[in-house]
């Protein structure tokens, strides 16, 4: 039998019915605006319908036989590629802006010492403040936005983190000052463990990988480059322009999520029954031996972050006599280090297991601090040397970051708003209790600094062997060798 355009007529069986050809014909038609985009898509479209046919009409029937054609319409890409890649921008900001919130404004410090006629110790809690906010912020929003979605958090946490940079801006106090830093810490965590959420609702396996590697990446060498940039900014005016700075960014990004961050958490897949029910999925979450030894270990690495961040202005501009210029010099050629360790991490990411690559990055900063600790030990103590040492902690931040953000998001993939929370947690608790420690004995030296940094990043190792076995492949993209 032909059609009315000559071409054969094919029915699955002989006595298919009328009432079938039309049941056939609604589901096709539904499905038609998914299944007209491009050669091959009828057989791609059936396959995401919702329900199946009558079991009398399951033999197949071709569309021509049902009087429907697909259309043929080129495909364009570019659209996709660059939504992907504005929503990336956007929650490479969201990574960052609070990082630099941190320690932006440190080279105001005796400034601000002058401006509220107060301690240094006390100028020295608004950074403490800042990333105690931050940390209880992670943990808190983190699996909210399981149950709530992302988007809403994401753009009340910017709104409130730019109003709390104006107040940190226009403080008439160093009380009111350290409090609207905590508060400011808090609001600007919701972009860091929302934005990795969003990551894992979009993306999977070494696409993932890939995302959160550039996310870790922004985030690890924001601190770093931080107060190089307030440096620039205080040569202009003072330490409230930081401040501003901060809140004009803070608005920018606030109006990039309303553009262009769609909700990644669709309602049916939300956590239902209340907060009770998300912060047990985060204690679920904490009794996974291996998930616990990953988060330990990426918690101790940022704890020698901080310990190089906050200790070596003391040992490289007091010690070796650096000036501020060159000393900002040092910090971006380590940062730059970072950056380009995570890149080689992002290229290696699904023929390398990230396991492996996780394992060589503990590696390096432990080789690192154990060789610089052993110099100073026999008296070699000159800036090149310990220059030359920190950059291979930072390249090897550059490995362990990306990687175990990667493998904590993939292990805790059924509640990643949770499991992006803990994560963040780790990071900023360990990082604000290491902080202050190169200086705990009264002097900041190169010995103190290094030896906190290596006792922090053998805690890594510790954990790397005893809990989290990179051996048994926890978190591993599916299809990895």
């Amino acid at each position: 039998m032909l059609d009315d355009a000559g071409a054969p007529v094919t029915f699955g069986v002989a006595d298919r019915t009328d009432s079938c050809i039309a049941e056939e014909r609604q589901r096709l038609d539904r499905i038609r605006p998914v299944a007209a985009t491009g050669p091959g898509a009828v057989a791609s479209s059936a396959a995401t319908r919702q329900g199946e046919p009558d079991l009398e009409c399951q033999a197949p029937l071709t569309a021509r036989t049902l009087g429907w054609r697909p259309m043929t319409v080129s495909i364009d890409t570019a659209p996709a590629r660059t939504r992907t890649g504005r929503l990336v921008l956007v929650l490479g900001g969201l990574s960052a802006v609070s990082p630099f919130a941190i320690d932006m404004y440190a080279p105001g410090f005796p400034e601000i010492v002058t401006s509220f006629g107060t301690s240094k110790t006390a100028v020295q809690l608004s950074l403490t403040a800042c990333l105690v906010g931050l940390a209880v912020g992670q943990v808190v929003l983190g699996p909210v936005s399981d149950a709530m979605g992302r988007r809403r958090l994401l753009l009340a946490g910017s709104g409130m983190f730019t109003v709390l940079s104006l107040v940190c801006a226009l403080a008439p106090s160093i009380a009111v000052f350290d409090v609207a830093r905590l508060l400011q810490g808090t609001a600007g965590s919701a972009g860091i463990v929302i934005g990795r959420a969003v990551v894992s609702d979009r993306f999977t396996g070494t696409h993932a990988a890939r995302q959160l590697t550039t996310l870790s990446v922004i985030g690890s060498t924001a601190p770093v480059l931080a107060p190089v940039a307030g440096g620039l900014i205080l040569g202009v005016g003072s330490w409230r322009l930081v401040f501003v700075a901060l809140a004009v960014t803070g608005l920018l990004l606030w109006a990039a999520i309303w553009s262009w961050v769609p909700e990644s958490l669709p309602v049916e897949r939300r956590r239902t029954g209340g907060l009770r029910v998300v912060f047990a999925a985060m204690g679920g979450l904490l009794r996974r031996r291996e998930l616990v030894g990953y988060l330990l270990l990426m918690g101790c690495g940022l704890a020698a972050l901080f310990a190089y961040i906050t200790g070596s202005p003391f040992v490289f501009e007091g010690i070796y006599g650096l000036s501020p210029t060159v000393y900002s010099l040092v910090f971006a050629t380590n940062a730059v280090g970072t950056v380009v360790a995570g890149t080689v991490f992002g290229r290696l990411a699904g023929r390398v297991r990230l396991n492996s690559l996780l394992a060589l990055g503990v590696a390096i900063t432990v080789l690192s601090l154990t060789t610089l600790v052993t110099l100073l030990a026999v008296g070699i103590s000159t800036y090149p040397t310990t220059w030359a040492c920190l950059f291979g902690l930072t390249s090897g931040f550059g490995l362990l970051l990306p990687a175990s953000t990667t493998i904590i998001l993939a292990v805790g993939s059924e509640a990643p708003g949770a499991a992006s929370g803990l994560l963040g947690g780790a990071q900023f608790v360990l990082g604000a209790a290491a902080a202050p420690l190169p200086g705990v004995l009264g002097n900041t030296t190169a010995m103190s600094t290094a030896v906190v940094v290596l006792g922090s990043v053998l805690l890594s190792a510790v954990a790397l062997i005893t809990l989290a076995r990179p051996w048994q492949g926890h978190g591993e993209p599916a299809g990895q060798p």
